[in-house]
């Protein structure tokens, strides 16, 4: 942790890429070796603190406002089914292909956070 960048500075590190990154993906992926960066940004992303996964389903007190949020830079992956998710509470007030109901928002309610066993 005493080697990892400051996070509130959002300039690319690209020694520390090169240098501690780098060799840890090649290991992993063996093709990576071949691959070299042509560009760079850093930035924030939405991140659950509480237990790093989505939030989902209706406001526990505000009618009419639905969540779709805290993915965890899962976002891009969760975005089909969440939209789907939320449309079908939209329109037909439940969940009707998955049932999304442990994402909802009771779990911050109650202080319950769901843990993924398999991470």
């Amino acid at each position: 942790q005493e080697e990892e960048p400051d996070p509130s500075d959002l300039s690319v590190d690209h020694e520390y890429f090169q240098e501690q990154i780098w060799p840890r993906l090649a290991r992993r992926v063996p093709a990576f070796e071949s691959l070299r960066v042509r560009g760079s940004w850093a930035g924030y992303y939405d991140y659950n603190t509480f237990d790093q996964n989505g939030v989902l389903g209706p406001h526990p007190r505000l009618e009419n406002l639905f969540i779709a949020a805290g993915f965890s830079g899962h976002g891009l992956q969760h975005a089909p089914a969440a939209g789907r998710a939320v449309a079908e509470l939209l329109i037909k007030g439940r969940y009707e292909t998955l049932d999304l109901r442990r994402l909802g928002c009771h779990r911050l309610l109650e202080g319950e956070p769901l843990r993924e066993h398999g991470v």
